[in-house]
């Protein structure tokens, strides 16, 4: 088990460092759980995987500290309603953000978006999601050199269907490694970009695995090749990205983080609470059967994991002109 007290001054350090120093008007209390449910925030419809995950994980969570943990969805503006809403709870492990990349690309598109590293702090990961690279059923490229060697010979003809954070970087990656433009197709959500890759009207997207398996097996979407640094064990047959092309990775994920100014020891407990969650079979067996790869770990472990992630989605989206509106 991670030591409680190691926890406690992983997050002190990250608070030093400069995460989450905003300051509160009163200090919280320091006891957690405390005698009120604790609300787990989504930004997504129900429904959605982040749904599923949210659900069982917060069942579990609930039977181990002994208080009921609410999932809430909080869908819209691309999450800011949710992450709006945590940043601005009150800091005391009482209402807490289930976050995916996009807790982080948003600031690079919209002005006024919650900043992971000043207005929240990291918890724990929860998992890892590994992606597809996927096109639709008669595009004569079946590799990803074939697809660089098509952007390459017709600059702005290869469409890429953005919807959503992780999916527009890997479109913009398509573009760094090809160096040239192709043609960025911006979708609401991941099913309306799937159906018209489906319909032959966008050429190219990439989903997480657990969402496009069925599309693949089904043989509507072609799979090009997973993101992730080895192939899939749920598509075994599909190369990874970088076998062709070194350093090609995109792997999304989930996890946890609560309002800036949460005591130390809070997150402490709160991290070590999950990581037992997520040793749980049922509650593994519910993420492999979503094609997740539990993660777990320390804060310190998400919180380097989010600032790697940050230089490069930052370094991609600024080449590419993304400016905040």
């Amino acid at each position: 088990m991670i030591s409680l007290r190691r926890t406690c001054r992983q997050v002190v350090v990250l608070m030093l460092l400069g995460w989450g120093v905003t300051a509160i008007a009163e200090s919280p209390p320091t006891n957690w759980p405390q005698q009120r449910p604790i609300r787990w925030i989504v930004p997504f419809p129900p429904g959605a995987s982040a749904d599923a995950i949210s659900r069982v994980v917060a069942q579990k969570l609930s039977e181990k500290i002994g208080q009921s943990v609410i999932v809430e969805s909080r869908g819209g503006a691309s999450g800011q309603i949710a992450h709006d809403l945590v940043a601005t709870s009150r800091p005391d492990g009482h209402t807490v953000l289930f976050v995916v990349p996009g807790i982080i690309t948003n600031q690079y598109y919209m002005k006024n978006a919650v900043n992971a590293f000043k207005d929240l702090l990291p918890v724990i990961q929860l998992d890892n999601a590994p992606m597809v690279l996927l096109s639709r059923s008669a595009f004569k490229p079946t590799s990803l050199v074939q697809v660089l060697e098509a952007i390459r010979a017709k600059p702005d003809a290869v469409s890429c269907a953005a919807a959503g954070s992780l999916p527009q970087i890997g479109c913009e990656l398509l573009r760094k490694y090809a160096q040239a433009d192709l043609l960025m197709v911006p979708f609401r959500g991941q099913a309306q970009a799937s159906n018209s890759v489906i319909a032959g009207d966008v050429d190219l997207m990439f989903d997480v695995i657990g969402s496009a398996i069925s599309w693949i097996n089904t043989n509507r979407l072609h799979a090009i090749a997973v993101t992730s640094e080895q192939r899939a064990a749920s598509l075994p047959n599909v190369p990874a990205a970088n076998e062709s092309v070194p350093g090609f990775k995109l792997v999304t994920w989930h996890g946890v983080m609560v309002p800036s100014g949460t005591p130390p020891v809070i997150v402490a407990k709160m991290n070590a609470a999950l990581n037992e969650v997520l040793k749980e079979p049922q509650v593994r067996e519910r993420l492999e059967a979503l094609k997740l790869e539990v993660a777990g770990g320390s804060v310190e472990a998400f919180a380097a994991l989010m600032k790697r992630d940050n230089a490069t989605y930052k370094a991609l989206l600024e080449a590419a002109g993304v400016k905040p509106e």
